[in-house]
């Protein structure tokens, strides 16, 4: 079973890939882990990506895409995967919708976990971490037992910069502009599951195996 994920920045997909793949014994593959595995291990294309990084500009499609390939032609990735944050433009899912073509495959299912934007606002702002020992906090869902103290080890909460509101709406925006159209994109294809992720974690998971298993 191959599975892309989809969704906005604090929609949650991150949490349901995890429980996905822990279901089905499936590999949860990032670009970020991908190009540091690569990175570390020097290869051809992990060295490709680091003239890019290092000069400060985007890895491009076609190099982005060949190590993504490159990594779910391991053996662990024989009975499926899991990509959480690939393809992140259209020109990255035509990319991979060829180079699977090529060998006879395709997605198999497109994950979209659905959040209006004010809710992800709300709790994505709502994010609290322990500046000492980082234990992570929300305000309203997972407060501490006093306001603006960690219980673990009484160290201060902040607010990183990722979840302030005006970073989080930024956030927000590239994604309607670069990713939102991939909904389309897999809807097109047939192949796209889209689930409420407002509900609680164990409901959205529940959706999930339910259209998987459909």
């Amino acid at each position: 079973m191959k599975i892309i994920m989809l969704g906005a920045p604090g929609a949650g997909k991150g949490t349901q890939s995890e429980r996905i793949g822990a279901k089905y014994g499936l590999p949860q593959i990032s670009t970020g882990d991908i190009f540091r595995a690569n990175l570390s291990a020097g290869t051809e294309l992990g060295m490709k990506a680091k003239t890019y990084m290092d000069a400060g500009e985007l890895v491009p499609d076609e190099l982005t895409c060949d190590l993504v390939v490159d990594r779910i032609s391991k053996d662990d990735c024989a009975n499926g995967y899991i990509l959480d944050g690939f393809p992140r433009t259209l020109a990255q899912a035509d990319l991979l919708t060829k180079v699977l073509a090529e060998s006879g495959d395709k997605v198999d299912f497109a994950v979209n976990v659905d959040v209006p934007d004010e809710n992800i606002i709300a709790r994505m702002s709502g994010r609290r971490v322990c500046g000492k020992c980082g234990k992570p906090y929300h305000i309203v869902n997972m407060p501490p037992k006093v306001e603006g103290i960690c219980d673990n080890c009484g160290g201060e909460l902040i607010q990183r910069k990722d979840d302030l509101a005006e970073t989080v709406k930024n956030r927000l925006t590239v994604y309607h502009d670069q990713t939102q159209p991939l909904i389309d994109y897999y809807d097109a294809k047939g192949c796209l599951v889209t689930v409420d992720g407002t509900k609680d974690i164990d409901e959205v998971f529940a959706d999930i195996i339910a259209a998987l298993e459909a």
